[in-house]
């Protein structure tokens, strides 16, 4: 991991007033990529300062961007996804943060307003900020892998390797509506086709692949966040009545392949350097990593402190306007294995990652019970439902809730650097 520099420092104010609140998911030290549109327009690249989005076209305009900041500009705005931008791998996107932080800083002089490159994100929409070619959903913590298999021990195969399959990158998309799947599920041996009743999120963050390998040149495990650009949120929706049908013997397809939703904003590996700390410790009689998946910078600065919730509003509860109510919070640096491991894993048989490839961490559940990051673990698989607020009882989603979650990365002596939200509302199928 590459030292901190002057993007970082937690003292630095912008000319954007709203990135200043210290409740504000994009400060200064921020500064996440995506793609926006404003009033039906070609989709172009930005980044996210507080309650506005820098039009990076607009930069290249002016002239107002040179070097290797030019190049990453020019980059992301080469078409309409950031493909393009994580091809040339970090070095060039952090020159172009460094460039940015110059011009936003209330407290530097700057040869070029920044504030004629800026949109209000009020009246932007926002647009998938990648083309995702293959998803690859991975399953890293050991309280969910525990509580879906009724408390049994670790299995052997989860101590050794990130465990992970091949998911759909077509069905991936931002906020909306999801229409309830219909499922093959079975029931005293009958099988029937009808609207799944057990549809469930996930609380996860995935990692965006930047620089790619080659095929047959695996990535070493202390390169392997040279490769990742950066980070979003991940909502792994799951059917869990087709899901334990299907599973047997090759693991999930239907039950996960009709929707994934994910955030906006991909937040920069640089952006995240000051919330890395040390993975939890193997506990006695785990097996050591093997060689290949063994570092000690992966072991002491490899989790993210990545404080995560879920809050859920049903449909009854927006026609009281009864805000979104929490029902979980847990972490991302509980996992059993870092991102540069699943990285290694991934590429180990010499398998090729490309730029806007997603790796998202699995289920991120820690140990209390309230950090369950699926209704399936809070309800044990639905046998007891969780009560809300207003008197409802839920075991997994019904029609008309709307499920968000949000992230965001906070240290003592650091700016907060957070994620934005992601939300799905599941809606009947009206299907005959």
């Amino acid at each position: 991991m590459t030292s901190l520099n002057e993007t970082h420092d937690p003292s630095r104010r912008c000319v954007v007033d709203a990135a200043n609140d210290a409740q504000c998911d994009f400060p200064i030290q921020n500064l996440p990529f995506g793609i926006f549109s404003v009033g039906g327009g070609s989709p172009s690249a930005g980044v996210a300062i507080g309650d506005q989005i820098i039009n990076l076209a607009i930069l290249l305009e002016k002239g107002a961007l040179t070097g290797d900041a030019e190049v990453a500009a020019q980059a992301a705005c080469s078409g309409t996804t950031l493909n393009a931008l994580m091809a040339l791998g970090n070095a060039p996107a952090s020159a172009l943060r460094a460039r940015l932080v110059s011009l936003l800083d209330a407290d530097s002089a700057s040869d070029f307003d920044i504030t004629e490159a800026l949109v209000p994100m009020k009246d932007a929409e926002l647009h998938l900020p990648a083309s995702v070619g293959d998803f690859t959903d991975f399953l890293t913590s050991r309280h969910h892998f525990s509580r879906m298999r009724d408390n049994a021990p670790l299995a052997l195969n989860f101590m050794s390797l990130p465990i992970a399959y091949h998911s759909r990158a077509s069905s991936i998309r931002l906020d909306g509506d999801i229409v309830r799947p219909r499922v093959q599920t079975v029931e005293d041996d009958v099988v029937s086709f009808a609207p799944t009743t057990k549809c469930d999120f996930e609380l996860e963050v995935g990692a965006y692949i930047g620089r790619e390998n080659q095929l047959g040149a695996p990535i070493a495990v202390d390169d392997a966040d040279s490769h990742i650009f950066g980070f979003c949120l991940v909502n792994d929706w799951s059917l869990r009545d087709t899901q334990r049908f299907e599973g047997a013997p090759l693991g999930p397809f239907l039950s996960k392949s009709f929707s994934t939703t994910i955030s906006p904003w991909i937040v920069t590996e640089e952006a995240m350097r000051p919330f890395r700390t040390a993975m939890e410790p193997r506990r006695t009689g785990e097996p050591a990593p093997l060689p290949h998946l063994a570092s000690e910078v992966a072991q002491d600065s490899g989790a993210l402190d990545i404080t995560l919730e879920a809050t859920i509003q049903t449909a009854a509860m927006r026609a009281d306007n009864i805000p979104a109510e929490r029902i979980t919070l847990t972490n991302l640096k509980h996992l059993y294995w870092s991102f540069s491991q699943m990285v290694t894993h991934h590429t180990s048989n010499g398998c090729n990652l490309r730029p806007g490839d997603l790796l998202a961490s699995g289920t991120a559940s820690g140990a209390a019970d309230d950090s369950c990051a699926c209704f399936a673990e809070m309800t044990v698989r639905g046998t007891k439902p969780i009560t809300l607020s207003n008197g409802e009882s839920r075991s997994f989603m019904e029609d008309g809730d709307s499920l968000t979650i949000s992230g965001v990365a906070l240290r003592e002596g650091c700016a907060r650097v957070g994620f934005g939200s992601a939300t799905g509302t599941l809606v009947a199928n009206t299907e005959v």
